[in-house]
């Protein structure tokens, strides 16, 4: 089985480095391709002077699903990976995939996130969801086969955030399952990308464009949306009561996410009447041509 591996990458040289440094380590015989953009940290050069990258993806976009499919457009495995810039795959992790991918269709695992108060670690995540078992994977630690990702078109890059969970929806609507293995297990800095407001907005538009999107606009699927949306309402006005949070931008907060919920759910109801397959992806892989503005691919040299 020969593995490719996809790292998308943003302003990241230096982790990107140890992310590679890692790779090279312990899966020495994987396909690497990096997507970076538009950095301007000169990581271009940094991947370019290395010997252990086998293509270099420059994209113009700054969305990661646009990334990710730029990956996934260029690699040539029977599987593929897709981890993050700033995530340092383990020893195990290689034989993992084989492993796992011997006998299923994708496969993902733990990840071990070093925080300033020390180390926690993801565990198996799963839902039922429209009468279907939805196990859920983070991003930056997946690897498919290749007629997976064909199957389900890769990433929707309607998406800012949020793709790796809707692609975990139609996986599940598609009866591709996904295994968690604890060999399959990388480190990720959390650290390394600095603290920042949560956008609210995106949060929930994204959620009900897949839910819409993915299941159709059903009422439990707004019930569940809004029971969302107030346990968070109910949370920073919370933080607001103790001084931690200003009124004025709770209630833009919680303007934002009424709007982008009804954003979200009306273009995934368009996705969804313009795509019925079981992909339900028609901002896929196969949806564009034009994601690389620049290409340096060592495979033949």
């Amino acid at each position: 089985m020969k593995l490719s591996v996809v790292v998308p990458t943003l302003n990241g040289r230096e982790r990107l480095a140890a992310c590679l440094d890692a790779l090279a380590a312990n899966a020495p015989e994987a396909e690497v391709v990096v997507v970076n953009g538009p950095s301007a940290d000169g990581t271009t050069g940094m991947v370019r002077s290395r010997d252990d990258v086998d293509v270099l993806i420059e994209v113009a976009d700054r969305t990661l699903n646009v990334a990710r499919n730029a990956g996934l457009e260029v690699a040539t495995g029977d599987a593929i990976a897709v981890v993050g810039d700033d995530t340092v795959v383990e020893a195990s992790w290689t034989d993992g995939i084989r492993d796992a991918l011997a006998d299923t269709a994708v496969v993902t695992g733990p990840v071990h996130r070093s925080v300033r108060a020390g180390m926690t670690t993801e565990s198996e995540e799963s839902r039922t969801i429209g009468g279907r078992e939805v196990t859920y994977f983070d991003g930056n630690n997946v690897a498919f086969t290749r007629e997976t990702v064909e199957a389900v078109d890769g990433f929707d890059e309607y998406l800012a955030t949020g793709g790796a969970r809707d692609c975990a929806h139609r996986l599940a609507i598609g009866g591709h399952d996904v295994t968690w293995s604890p060999d399959v297990c990388v480190t990720r800095n959390d650290d390394s990308r600095g603290d920042g407001d949560r956008d609210w907005g995106w949060k929930y538009r994204a959620l009900a464009y897949r839910l819409v999107k993915n299941y159709g606009p059903r009422p439990g699927i707004f019930g569940r949306t809004g029971r969302d949306a107030v346990a968070d309402a109910v949370g920073t006005a919370t933080d607001v009561a103790r001084g931690e949070g200003l009124p004025s931008k709770w209630f833009a907060n919680g303007k934002r996410v009424v709007t982008n919920i009804a954003v979200g759910a009306k273009d995934g109801l368009i996705s969804r009447v313009k795509d019925r397959t079981e992909s339900r992806n028609p901002n896929g892989l196969s949806s564009r041509a034009d994601r690389a503005v620049e290409r340096y691919d060592w495979r033949d040299d």
